[in-house]
């Protein structure tokens, strides 16, 4: 369990799909809906659209790429953006997100969501939860050009929002962007074991990790 000392933090760092968002919606879009209406286009097994999506997903994991809407669109030759919609249903907080955000907003910290989702899958999951209400910037690093597993995001950040290293908190559920934020000297680091309600809870052996925000959520109550 995490040991965060509030009076140290001024600014808390938090991703959104698997931190804030249950991680199920963008499991279950990229890994079987979207190779369903793959294989119903090109004519294909279901097998076979997943093989041939999976050879593409490993070639950009990790950039900017994997990340943007816009390039897969293009890839597949596909609307993204309205096939996302078809599953809109699943987009959901966590269970227990919503407490910490409001005793975090409540904690006069400056709130900051960091997420690689393209700009306009942030839009549909803002419509579908309105999370924006609890932060108080909300940045797609698709606006610095790059993703959070690169040093240059977070210079990019920095320079534009001035956090300090030392007083900031980031909470994420990728372990390789947790190392990123590491590298580059964020001091206080959190990561989210179980991003998906679905899947078993991840073993987290290098950074703090909790499952559920309720411990940090009445710690900030008491702050």
């Amino acid at each position: 369990m995490a040991d965060i000392n509030w009076s140290k933090i001024s600014t808390v760092l938090i991703d959104m799909d698997g931190t804030i968002l249950d991680l199920h919606f963008d499991n279950y879009f990229w890994l079987e809906h979207l190779p369903l209406r793959y294989s119903e286009k090109m004519s294909i097994s279901l097998d076979a659209a997943k093989a041939k999506l999976k050879v593409d997903y490993l070639a950009v994991v990790g950039t900017i790429k994997w990340y943007c809407l816009d390039y897969w669109s293009e890839r597949t030759d596909m609307p993204i953006k309205t096939l996302k919609r078809e599953i809109q249903h699943l987009i959901h907080l966590r269970s227990d997100a919503k407490n910490f955000l409001v005793a975090l907003k409540a904690s006069g910290k400056d709130i900051v969501m960091v997420t690689n989702a393209h700009p306009e899958a942030l839009s549909l999951k803002i419509e579908r939860t309105q999370l924006d209400q609890y932060f108080d910037t909300l940045y797609s690093t698709h606006e610095f050009g790059v993703s959070k597993e690169s040093q240059l995001l977070w210079q990019r950040l920095q320079a534009k929002h001035g956090f300090d290293c030392d007083k900031t908190l980031f909470i994420d559920d990728s372990i390789e962007i947790l190392k990123s934020a590491q590298q580059y000297g964020i001091k206080h680091l959190l990561a989210i074991a179980n991003p998906d309600s679905k899947k078993p809870t991840n073993v987290i052996k290098y950074f703090p990790a909790i499952t559920n925000y309720d411990k940090l959520t009445a710690q900030l109550r008491h702050t």
